[in-house]
């Protein structure tokens, strides 16, 4: 049974982060000891979830700010502290082809394991979890509210799920047993064994593919761009719905011979058919100089997909563009049309094209 704080969320549940007035308390014993990791000598814990494999010595904590080795175990100290709650339309993920015009309930904790001077969402994602105000919500109590609310979608997303994936992954085991979809919103920087687990646990996961440079990661996210293009694959191999992001930042990472390079990778190792979305990048946190990207840079990287046989991309950021529609890639007709967030009409039967009849991947009921 959902405690009435938690029920009492939906009023509180459309705030994002807020910082603490007052005295920031200290935490509750962890509620679950951490999944991916083994123990070394004097104490010491090695982390296996994500690239950094941080080894952590007692009382401190990993890159991520969240993982802490306690007495030689590791432990998640935002396991049921969400510090963000909304309902949005899944399509601001963006995920496009998977159950369009449904609302999603997001969910988010502090901490990220990468450091991108453009995050949107720094005041949380930067953040230790001591700095922001959480809630107090066990996984049975998130997807208590989802039903309660009639939301299909749970979405781990805003900060990085990665480095909150015990408490993800267990509102995502009883999400499924209850008929609730849940999706993942994720910069990729995870190892293999722990995304192909979570792979068979939810339904779509979104990657941030931030870049197509060493020296764009390195410079940028102060990471590494292999084990996001490993993680691609991983999620192109599983059942579970895959979309790709790439925001085009100027004079980062908007030339073209780098956008063809990464779109012909997408296209020989993920395929041809996973939506790709080129989103406009808006001055933010540390890139506050820097212009907001023009149409025009957008719209030429839409022409390298398409150029390289990508058959659903798409320009996001810019509502209203005609490529935020989904167009059948045989006819070449709108099947579904949308404003921004909304949905303005959606004319797939049964997943498939009502003019000529071609399936058009994705999760659509």
């Amino acid at each position: 049974m959902v405690r009435s704080a938690a029920l009492f969320l939906l009023a509180a549940l459309l705030v994002g982060p807020v910082r603490p007035t007052g005295p920031i308390p200290q935490y509750l014993p962890p509620a679950r000891e951490a999944d991916f990791y083994h123990k070394l000598d004097n104490s010491l814990v090695a982390c296996d979830l994500c690239p950094r494999r941080c080894i952590i010595a007692p009382g401190q904590r990993g890159v991520c700010r969240v993982r802490e080795n306690r007495k030689g175990k590791l432990y998640s100290v935002v396991y049921g502290r969400p510090c963000s709650m909304n309902k949005e339309p899944i399509e601001k993920a963006p995920l496009f082809h998977f159950l369009p015009g449904r609302l999603r309930i997001t969910i988010a904790t502090a901490g990220c394991n990468q450091f991108c001077k453009y995050c949107q969402n720094w005041e949380i994602s930067q953040a230790r979890p001591e700095d922001v105000k959480s809630l107090d919500m066990t996984p049975a109590e998130v997807v208590a509210l989802a039903e309660k609310e009639h939301v299909p979608i749970i979405c781990f997303t805003y900060s990085e799920p990665v480095i909150f994936y015990e408490y993800m992954a267990d509102i995502a085991k009883l999400a499924r047993a209850k008929g609730i979809r849940t999706a993942v919103v994720t910069g990729g920087y995870i190892n293999p064994e722990p995304l192909k687990q979570l792979c068979a646990l939810v339904d779509a996961i979104k990657i941030d593919l931030k870049g197509f440079t060493p020296e764009f990661y390195q410079n940028v996210c102060s990471s590494t761009l292999e084990p996001v293009l490993e993680a691609c694959k991983v999620v192109a191999q599983s059942r579970t719905h895959l979309e790709l992001v790439n925001l085009v930042v100027p004079a980062l990472n908007d030339d073209t011979a780098t956008i063809r390079k990464m779109c012909r990778w997408i296209r020989e190792n993920v395929g041809d058919t996973v939506p790709v979305h080129f989103t406009r990048f808006y001055p933010e946190y540390r890139l506050q100089n820097s212009p907001p990207t023009p149409i025009a840079t957008l719209e030429g990287a839409l022409a390298v997909a398409r150029s390289e046989s990508l058959k659903f991309v798409y320009i996001g950021n810019v509502p209203g563009h005609e490529a935020e529609n989904t167009y059948c890639p045989k006819c070449g007709k709108a099947v579904i049309r949308r404003s921004g967030y909304s949905i303005v009409e959606n004319s797939l039967k049964n997943g498939k094209c009502p003019y000529c009849g071609t399936r058009i991947p994705g999760v659509w009921q």
